[in-house]
């Protein structure tokens, strides 16, 4: 009885069990991921939303200022006036860039990292401009631009703790991850080694023997000057 198709036949029906096993114990963990994928999307929107909303207001308030009437010296004012118009750049084309591209892609920790960068170097020059608006300008202008600045703070406390948060979710997936995959390669079975079967009685091969070539006579050269003796004749029978 040929006992190799029925191995074949085994073998294939563990594997099948273990890749049975491996996608049911997998799937709960990929709903887990997809489930808290969806709610951080969800929080992300809110808290995008929110920055954008500050961010209009946050123009608005800008465009009202009347740096030129403030009681100042003129190169501190042209300063404040390059702070005010990078600020209006910023909030205008590298902002909704930076968060169409987050929504797009809400775990990318890069783009959420330079976001969060983005808002840092949004919040230092704001705040001299802020303060610079209570010194010299209205009460109106100073209130209305600290509210501004407390919102973007908020903004980048949260956007800080989700980058944290961000990390270690990777981190914990990464292991979990390795964690399966050794588990599957433990699960898979290891081909059985290839049996050689020695026969001790079967008596050793002689090794053939070569035959030697047959020696080619040599062949008689005449000598030169002497006659070559005729060739005998088979004598007559008598």
């Amino acid at each position: 009885m040929n006992l190799k198709p029925i191995s074949c036949c085994l073998g294939l029906t563990s594997l099948l069990w273990t890749a049975t096993a491996f996608i049911q114990s997998t799937c709960p963990q990929l709903a887990s991921a997809a489930q808290a994928t969806a709610q951080y999307s969800t929080q992300l929107n809110g808290l995008l939303s929110q920055l954008e909303a500050t961010s209009k207001t946050t123009q608005d308030d800008l465009g009202r200022l009347r740096i030129e009437r403030w009681k100042t010296d003129g190169s501190y004012k042209r300063q404040l006036l390059a702070n005010v118009d990078s600020i209006q750049r910023n909030l205008q084309g590298a902002l909704p860039e930076m968060l169409s591209q987050l929504r797009s892609a809400p775990e990318d920790l890069p783009a959420t990292f330079k976001l969060y960068r983005n808002l840092d170097a949004l919040y230092d020059v704001l705040g001299n401009v802020v303060e610079s608006s209570g010194a010299f300008g209205s009460k109106d202008d100073f209130q209305a631009l600290s509210n501004d600045l407390s919102s973007f703070e908020g903004t980048r406390k949260a956007l800080a703790e989700r980058i944290g948060n961000l990390a270690s979710s990777k981190e914990a997936e990464i292991n979990r991850l390795r964690a399966d995959l050794r588990a599957a390669q433990a699960a898979i079975p290891a081909a059985p080694p290839k049996k050689i079967v020695v026969d001790d009685n079967e008596p050793p091969k002689k090794p053939a023997s070569k035959k030697k070539p047959a020696a080619k006579k040599p062949a008689i050269t005449p000598v030169p000057g002497q006659a070559q003796a005729p060739p005998t004749q088979p004598s007559a029978p008598h």
